[in-house]
């Protein structure tokens, strides 16, 4: 149960606050000193809010014992919400703490109603932030275990989608299946196959990749299957081997199989089947163990709608489907993932500043991770100093499609990072994000951030 602490020298004030809060079922302790409330606050950690007064030294009003309190409780707890009951000769000095990180100050004597509706709101906001640590810290144990149970192949990520992917790919990467991966182009597609490939019972095996997209219909066959000397256009006077020949007892990686020929479907059907093949201009049948990983942008369903691909061979490769979003539908992995393609230069690397930030987390992304990289090392290389602006990144301005149009809203990285780069000072750091102080606050509450 929530329990608020307070601290006052007038025991009058004590008794009425706490009556006041039982009566609306909020439970709280008292102290009449500074020493005695920070012990408290030390001895019992369900405290969830602190309402303290501003003077505790007699014939003094300037509000230093309170300042000094206040300080000593954000050092000991510096999430916990402060409520300041001041006097009027007090309120500058409130206000400066209110600008310091304390939650609100109220004038003596104080409105009930409003004084309560406070408390109610903070401690509320308090457990949703308390909550929202708990569930970060669970999603970073998370990630930790899985990068350390499997090989992720230096994959990065930080949104809940990628994680629940991974934990489906590191998971049926055991099983000999096929597995169909699909996502628009840029998205990590071949990143997801590679992992599939590091955690299977395949990994010492062959590991053949292929994009199906990239070949003349007329080599296809040829390529996957083999040819025999001089049976097919452009396969020379010598026997070809395919590549379901060189990756046996091992994996093969079809990309864009969309794009395979419809002779190149039946052939393909019929070693997912039985695991035999013919090479072109041979009658001769071989035999090949090979696990398939498919991956496509296409819209496969409505291809074979269209008698474009065969809904066996879907079936057949479509036993495992992975998924993998688009970058615009994962924001939280923009920011790791753009400073992770900034290239060390001379032992330093290259630092977003908070505009750069905002821009990045606001552009669609049409090319995906693929784009990012792309803009990130461009920038990198344009950039004069040793922070990126939002000039350097160079992205297309105006309407396109796949636009996002959000309000500003930055992310808790940004605020996190905003704030490390202007060390620590609010009024610098709204400054930079373009944020009155009182907006900062409230998103720095919202994301349980301490200042």
């Amino acid at each position: 149960m929530d329990k608020v602490l307070l601290i006052d020298d007038n025991p009058g004030v004590l008794a009425a606050l706490e009556l006041l809060l039982s009566l609306h079922q909020i439970d709280s302790v008292s102290a009449v000193t500074p020493q005695a409330g920070l012990q408290l606050l030390r001895e019992q950690a369900d405290i969830s809010l602190v309402i303290q007064d501003m003077n505790f030294t007699a014939d003094t009003t300037s509000g230093d014992d309170g300042r000094e309190l206040f300080f000593a409780i954000r050092e000991q707890a510096p999430d916990l919400p402060v409520i300041l009951l001041t006097a009027w000769t007090q309120l500058e000095m409130a206000v400066e703490l209110v600008k310091a990180g304390a939650a609100d100050y109220l004038g003596k004597p104080w409105d009930d109603n409003k004084l309560v509706a406070t408390v109610t709101n903070l401690l509320e906001l308090s457990e949703l932030q308390q909550q929202r640590r708990q569930s970060q810290q669970r999603a970073r144990h998370a990630r930790q275990q899985l990068h350390q149970q499997f090989d992720l192949q230096g994959i990065i990520y930080r949104s809940e989608a990628m994680q629940k992917l991974l934990e489906m790919t590191t998971q049926i990467a055991r099983a000999d299946v096929p597995v169909l991966i699909t996502g628009p182009n840029g998205a990590g597609k071949e990143k997801i196959a590679d992992i599939v490939q590091a955690n299977s019972p395949l990994r010492d095996g062959p590991y053949l990749k292929v994009n199906v997209g990239a070949l003349p219909e007329e080599l296809m066959e040829a390529e996957l299957f083999g040819a025999e000397a001089g049976a097919y256009t452009g396969a020379g006077n010598r026997a070809r081997q395919g590549r379901f020949e060189a990756a046996d007892g091992g994996t093969l990686f079809l990309d864009e199989i969309g794009e395979l020929s419809a002779a190149g479907q039946v052939k393909l059907l019929r070693v997912l089947q039985t695991g035999e093949f013919q090479r072109v201009g041979s009658s001769q049948t071989r035999r090949a163990n090979v696990r398939v990983i498919s991956a496509t942008n296409s819209d496969l369903p409505q291809q074979i709608a269209a008698g474009e691909f065969r809904q066996d061979l879907f079936y057949r490769l479509n036993v495992i489907e992975l998924k993998v979003p688009a970058l615009r539908d994962r924001p939280e992995d923009i920011l790791p993932l753009a400073r992770s393609f900034l290239p060390d230069t001379l032992g330093a690397q290259k630092k977003l500043s908070p505009q750069a930030q905002n821009t990045l987390m606001h552009y669609p992304w049409p090319g995906n991770v693929r784009e990012l990289q792309n803009k990130m090392q461009r920038a990198a290389l344009l950039c004069r100093g040793d922070t990126i602006d939002e000039d350097d990144l160079a992205l297309p301005q105006g309407e396109m499609p796949g636009k996002i149009e959000l309000q500003f809203e930055p992310s808790r990285e940004l605020l996190e990072e905003t704030l490390a780069n202007c060390n620590g000072v609010i009024a610098q750091a709204a400054r930079e994000l373009g944020l009155s102080r009182q907006a900062l606050y409230r998103r720095l509450d919202k994301f349980g951030i301490p200042y």
